[in-house]
């Protein structure tokens, strides 16, 4: 059977002049599996000048997502775990960054706009999740939450999906680790205890910048750098395993922020630490380009070039080993700034969690 034919990121005018305030993306490009797209910027399609009219402000809508299964499995060698599971798809924190957006398309919307502003919700993960551990099938094994888009963004704390499932991990003693920028972790953290006494658990905290300026346009939605800073000296007194990821690294606009990063999330109670170059798949591409049109023309042509310079010449490579980091001389400038950085603040190796403690409470019942 032949592969289906993707088609390439179509080439358009954004359709925005300005930010919007409290969102990452101001427009929505074309999904790439559109058959039919209109450009609403387009002359012939606009009545009235764009520049002219007035911005409305999207709301975000949430959607429930009928899905049967929970847990997600890949193959990539690079991400550290095989299985996964995000009780959301689409992320309300913005970042206008995120190598996610483009599985927003898969579902009908765009990686723009819609993936920060129609959020589809997993009501059902802690009960597919519960299901899914009893089953004899089920190898106990590093199950990570965040792999795609974050288990603490602002809806999280009403629905407490992310809550349900980490009461049924604990219920199970399953190993999980955890990857977030909102400080909402620190409200589960007599849930994630109770793993820390397995090794069953590890937090890490994404910290982009402290330049709070930066964040506000960056990652709109998240918490402010100094809120994760907190919850990371939180999670470490309640003596659970905690890092901290430098991610997204953008030349020319945070990496030269690296060694501040490491250093005060160390004195806060980070043990270890990770960073990611950053990535520009698919429809990421024109999304960051126009951020920066946005909010800095005169340092555009810098970042482009020295992402190309650590992308073979592109603005993506996607080849594993070598889609976190790069290659070249920026990217081997990034990787030496960030290993001294964590020698000189004394990080360590990023545990490795045990399933030991795994066990399936109905088989326990059997010898009562």
């Amino acid at each position: 059977m032949a592969k289906r034919k993707i088609v390439p990121v179509v080439e358009e005018n954004p359709q925005s002049r300005e930010a919007i305030h409290g969102r990452g993306a101001s427009w929505s490009p074309v999904n790439r599996f559109e058959k039919l797209h209109v450009d609403l910027t387009a002359v012939d399609f606009v009545d009235d000048d764009p520049e002219t009219q007035e911005k409305a402000r999207r709301a975000t809508q949430y959607f429930d997502d009928k899905t049967k299964t929970i847990v997600a499995h890949n193959q990539s060698p690079d991400v550290g775990f095989e299985v996964s599971i995000n009780p959301y798809r689409g992320c309300e924190h913005g970042c206008i960054y995120c190598f996610a957006r483009p599985t927003h398309e898969f579902l009908g919307f765009s990686a723009g706009l819609d993936f920060e502003s129609r959020i589809m919700v997993k009501r059902e993960a802690p009960r597919l999740l519960e299901a899914e551990l009893s089953s004899p099938k089920w190898k106990p094994q590093l199950l990570m939450m965040s792999g795609v888009t974050d288990c603490y963004q602002p809806i999280e704390r009403k629905l407490k999906i992310t809550r349900g499932c980490l009461e049924v991990l604990a219920k199970f003693r399953n190993p999980v680790a955890i990857l977030t920028k909102n400080r909402l972790v620190t409200r589960d953290i007599d849930i994630l205890s109770e793993l820390a006494r397995h090794n069953a658990v590890v937090v890490n905290l994404s910290i982009t910048s402290f330049d709070v300026d930066l964040q506000r346009i960056l990652e709109p939605r998240t918490s402010a750098p100094n809120a994760r800073l907190n919850a990371v000296a939180q999670l470490r007194a309640a003596g659970i395993p905690v890092g901290v990821m430098v991610a997204p690294v953008i030349p020319g606009i945070n990496d030269h922020e690296i060694p501040a990063i490491v250093a005060l999330c160390a004195k806060a109670g980070a043990q270890f630490a990770g960073h990611v170059l950053l990535r520009l798949p698919w429809a990421v591409r024109p999304l960051f380009e126009h951020w920066l049109d946005e909010h800095f023309p005169e340092r555009k042509a810098k970042v482009l070039d020295r992402l190309r310079a650590s992308r073979g010449g592109k603005l993506y490579d996607s080849r594993w080993r070598k889609r976190q980091t790069g290659e070249g001389i920026f990217a081997e400038q990034i990787s030496n700034m960030f290993e001294i950085a964590c020698r000189r603040a004394g990080m360590t190796e990023r545990p490795k969690l045990s399933t030991a403690a795994f066990r399936r409470p109905q088989e326990q019942m059997k010898f009562w």
